[in-house]
């Protein structure tokens, strides 16, 4: 179905915006894992800045540790616009001191500081940063373990603002790149069109090289010579054909109007006697006309562009062409001709279409018995060396060298010829021989008198 194909325009567009979309995405989740690390080391640096300021309000009292902040000075501490803050504060063997029991997780048993991790209070998820008092903050006591948590509003809606910040530039040139590309794509495929519309404005009749466009990409021009090349043989076989037709209508013209002058003569006759000589007359012309048409089809049928595909199979030459040649005996006796055959030892075997090669063999012997002299000598030869080859000689008119090219084409017949022959015999035979990947040949008798037909298969042939 047409429409369920798919276009090259779709398929350029295709493999062109898919990866450009997926290298978005893969970008737009590059861009968030960034603003999420941007959004954390700001709002981590002020987590620790509220630790750090907790952790001064650690005091030891003898073998205890307690807690010096006032509840204002913990209520400004921890006072966020957005977020809810908690912390807590722990001795070393994990007791609360102050703050939030709650707060408690994997960052209670870490041996560095300052630390940050994620976690979750209240069932809310919250950023947790945890400093061991000791560690550099100022402090005299430093088994204290203070974590200060809080809630992620304020670091989403930062990370969304830069994520926002960033992609929606990279997003807007993604959408110029795509309709830039779509652009590209559209004109670069335009002298396609072009073509297209010059080649469905051409008549049938029109089979004349197509020409490309100024413009149309290089790797179209491979195609284009193609499609030349193959306008260019469906031109010579149309042309060829018309030909034919055209040939094959002029000869039948003639037994047709003989045809139609034999009935006009028999239907005048009053007389049985000139009747029956007219009505012998009229069946003379329809054989004769049965076999050009005969012929015709046979042309037809071997002509090689016709031929789709061709069975060859091991064949006994020799048995083939003796069995034909016998056939002709009857014929060759009426004329009193010295039909011979003289075969190889062990026989010749080919690779062919045994129905065309007996064609081929009758083609041949009923030109040499038609064009022979009465009592003179026909000889059927079937030759193994140096290649496969059967050879007809015949005591017929020789033919001169300039026609020995000629003789094979459709309808030639030699000028001073007055035999009923139709001029198709030798065409058909090339034919047939063509098929067969086999050359035929026209030479001299090798006794001076008459002509020697050779038909010479390739040595591939061979079985």
């Amino acid at each position: 179905m047409t429409g369920s194909r798919v276009t090259l325009r779709r398929k350029l567009l295709r493999w062109l915006l898919i990866p450009l979309s997926l290298l978005f995405l893969v970008d737009a989740a590059g861009s968030w894992f960034i603003a999420a690390r941007i959004s954390d080391r700001v709002y981590d640096g002020e987590l620790m800045e509220i630790a750090r300021e907790l952790a001064l309000h650690v005091k030891r009292s003898g073998t205890k540790l307690t807690w010096d902040l006032e509840s204002d000075a913990e209520r400004t501490l921890l006072l966020d616009e957005y977020d809810k803050v908690y912390y807590s504060v722990r001795s070393p063997v994990g007791q609360v001191i102050a703050g939030d029991a709650a707060l408690d997780g994997p960052g209670a048993a870490r041996q560095t500081s300052p630390d940050f991790y994620d976690g979750e209070l209240h069932g809310e998820r919250v950023r947790v940063a945890l400093l061991r008092a000791g560690n550099g903050a100022g402090t005299s006591i430093p088994q204290a373990t203070v974590q200060v948590a809080e809630t992620l509003v304020k670091r989403r809606a930062l990370t969304q603002e830069i994520f926002i910040d960033v992609i929606l530039p990279q997003l807007l040139l993604i959408l110029i790149a795509g309709v830039l590309v779509a652009a590209g794509v559209a004109r670069g495929l335009s002298p396609l069109g072009r073509l297209r519309q010059a080649v469905a404005a051409r008549s049938h009749l029109d089979l004349s090289p197509v020409a490309a466009p100024a413009d149309v990409p290089g790797e179209v021009h491979p195609l284009l010579q193609e499609i030349n090349g193959l306008m260019a043989r469906l031109d010579e076989v149309l042309t060829f054909q018309n030909r034919f037709i055209a040939d094959a209508a002029h000869q039948l013209r003639t037994p047709v109007a003989g045809l139609k002058a034999h009935i006009e003569v028999a239907l005048r006759e009053d007389d049985p006697e000139q009747t029956r000589q007219a009505l012998a007359h009229l069946y003379t012309a329809v054989e004769r006309m049965s076999r050009l048409v005969s012929q015709l089809l046979s042309l037809a049928r071997n002509e090689p562009s016709g031929v789709k595909k061709l069975e060859l199979a091991p064949l006994d030459l020799s048995r083939l062409v003796f069995d034909t040649t016998m056939e002709w005996v009857p014929e060759a006796y009426k004329k009193n001709i010295d039909l011979g055959f003289e075969g190889a030892e062990p026989h010749v075997t080919v690779k062919g279409d045994a129905l065309r090669l007996t064609e081929l063999v009758n083609n041949l012997l009923d030109n040499a018995i038609r064009y022979t002299r009465r009592g003179g000598k026909v000889t059927v030869r079937v030759l193994p060396n140096p290649r496969p080859r059967v050879s007809i000689s015949d005591d017929g008119p020789s033919i001169p060298v300039e026609e020995r090219q000629r003789v094979f084409e459709r309808f030639h017949r030699l000028l001073g010829s007055h035999t009923d022959g139709s001029g198709l015999g030798l065409a058909i035979v090339r034919e047939i021989a063509a098929l067969h990947q086999a050359e035929i040949t026209l030479d001299d008798d090798s006794d001076g008198v008459g002509n020697t037909f050779t038909v010479a298969f390739p040595e591939t042939h061979l079985a």
